[in-house]
C-alpha cells in the first residue's frame, strides 16, 4: 500500500509546477477508507483518463522522459489496490490538476 501511495504522490509532484501544494487527505464512508492525493498540476485530458492505469502509458511522452517516468507507476498502484480488494479512482481537468483516490475496504471489527 505504501508503494501505491508513493507512486501517486510522486506523480502529483512531478506534474505540478514547482512550489505548488499537493494535498493528501484521509476519509471514510460506509465500509470504505479513502486516501486522496490532490494536485494543482497540468491535469490529464479526458481522452487519456481511461488509459492512464495501463502499463507503459504516458500522457505527455516528452515530459515523462524528462521527469524519468516509465509509465508503470499508476499501473503498479492499480495492481496493488486490486490485491488489497481496493480500487483507484481519478478525477482530472487539464490546467486544473488531478485528484487520485485510493479506496480500501474497512477492516472487519472484532
Amino acid at each position: 500500500l505504501e508503494q501505491a501511495l508513493v507512486n501517486v504522490i510522486d506523480n502529483a509532484i512531478k506534474y505540478s509546477p514547482e512550489g505548488s501544494v499537493v494535498d493528501v487527505t484521509l476519509a471514510s464512508s460506509g465500509d470504505e477508507l479513502f486516501i486522496q492525493v490532490r494536485d494543482r498540476g497540468i491535469g490529464i485530458p479526458e481522452g487519456d483518463l481511461s488509459h492512464i492505469f495501463e502499463r507503459f502509458y504516458r500522457v505527455d511522452k516528452g515530459r515523462s522522459r524528462k521527469a524519468g517516468g516509465t509509465g508503470l507507476g499508476l499501473s503498479i498502484a492499480r495492481h496493488i489496490m486490486q490485491v488489497h480488494r481496493g480500487r483507484i479512482l481519478v478525477e482530472s481537468r487539464p490546467g486544473e490538476g488531478s485528484c487520485f483516490t485510493l479506496a480500501l475496504p474497512k477492516p472487519p471489527v472484532n
